[in-house]
């Protein structure tokens, strides 16, 4: 069984290539949305509206319709934040015929004027609006893909409140179609109703800097006091190395910033969050919808609830190592390059570290960071807590 993918646009079938246009004519079965279903021309075809929620139904759906032609109509390039990609992952490459159309990404660029390498995509399809965050950095080019008509306020809310409500605000609804309508204005003065199929350009003004390197100011962060400090929380990530794609564990979050940080290195680096204490793990879903970051705050005290938790890239451990089994637990549970750092302030944390570096190696250091303040009218250092930092690759 080949599932054939047409990629389709607002300007329907006539924008359809010959061979698109055949696929969909030959077809037994024809799936996709309402909306897309509407936009060719009747036929003998039966035609099924996707279910949802579609994840769990879109196996059973297949089986069903095994050994018909299956045609799927899909918005734009399917291989593009779409359906396609989905069917591949499930399918796998050789039982999935892909005929892509033109994304909405490359038409609002070419609306624009932008250079679409140059460009960074942000989708917000089933994805909270705060994930835009990392991305608003001075002089930036965005192109959002809208969850619907309220998608724009929700994005021009959110610059408007971050400092950057002077940046030109493009909404381009219905593009390639009939309707198609292109409004620009900047982000503070946006106002307005708009077709629930559109996408946004943002070219960001001159704003805060929350820069994506590892770092990010103390006060960024809504803390009780348990925060790993800037500078050794630098540190710390660059020993943890994030990798596009990959999964980190941040054991005993506090709030939330190994994790954070990790996962705003990259669109698709991902974290989880393990806090015992409510309040703190309260704070840290906090902190992570105000930095825009993908990260699951998970509630329990490690290393018992690590059990059912997939299996990690890289392991932190900030709190809690001294708990009987958690370096085991950690170790055992990290992929074959994966990498473990474990922080300590305390003797007997650093008695743990010592006996676990003389059986497992990798790297061992001591941080001091002092902060200049006042001393009197004069000026002075101040010594923070000494933090020992253990690094080890598997």
């Amino acid at each position: 069984m080949v599932v054939e993918v047409v990629g389709i646009g607002a300007d329907g079938w006539a924008g359809l290539s010959t061979a698109a246009q055949e696929v969909i004519a030959k077809a037994d079965v024809l799936i996709g949305s309402a909306r897309q279903l509407g936009l060719v021309p009747d036929g003998t075809a039966e035609r099924r509206a996707w279910p949802s929620p579609l994840s769990e139904a879109l196996p059973g759906l297949l089986a069903e319709y095994r050994g018909r032609r299956v045609c799927v109509l899909a918005s734009g390039d399917p291989t593009f934040h779409g359906i396609g990609t989905t069917l591949v992952r499930l399918l796998g490459a050789s039982a999935v015929r892909v005929i892509p159309h033109p994304s909405s990404v490359s038409l609002a660029c070419a609306r624009l004027g932008w250079a679409q390498e140059q460009v960074q995509v942000v989708s917000l399809v089933g994805h909270p609006t705060e994930l835009v965050h990392p991305q608003v950095q001075p002089g930036r080019r965005l192109v959002v893909l809208s969850w619907g008509a309220r998608t724009p306020g929700e994005v021009a809310v959110l610059l408007t409140a971050r400092g950057y409500g002077a940046s030109e605000f493009t909404v381009l609804e219905q593009l390639g179609g009939p309707g198609e309508r292109v409004t620009s204005t900047t982000a503070e003065a946006w106002a307005g109703e708009v077709d629930p199929l559109n996408v946004i350009g943002v070219h960001c003004a001159d704003g805060p800097v929350l820069s994506t390197a590892p770092g990010l100011p103390d006060a960024a962060y809504e803390s009780d006091g348990q925060l790993t400090k800037r500078e050794v929380r630098a540190v710390t990530l660059s020993r943890l190395a994030p990798v596009p794609g990959q999964l980190l564990w941040d054991v005993g979050g506090g709030a939330g910033s190994i994790a954070i940080e990790w996962s705003r290195h990259h669109p698709s680096c991902r974290a989880i969050a393990v806090e015992r204490d409510e309040e703190r793990l309260k704070r840290l879903e906090r902190n992570v919808a105000a930095l825009g970051a993908k990260v699951v705050a998970v509630h329990g005290s490690a290393p018992e609830a690590l059990n059912s938790l997939e299996q990690p890239d890289a392991v932190f451990v900030g709190g809690g190592a001294t708990a009987p089994g958690m370096i085991e637990v950690c170790w055992a549970a990290l992929r074959p390059g994966g990498r473990l750092v474990v922080n300590g302030v305390t003797l007997e944390t650093e008695v743990l570290i010592a006996r676990w570096y003389q059986e497992l190696g990798g790297d061992l250091v001591r941080l001091d960071v002092q902060r200049a303040s006042a001393v009197g009218g004069m000026t002075g250092w101040r010594p923070a807590m000494p933090v020992t930092i253990w690094s080890v690759t598997k």
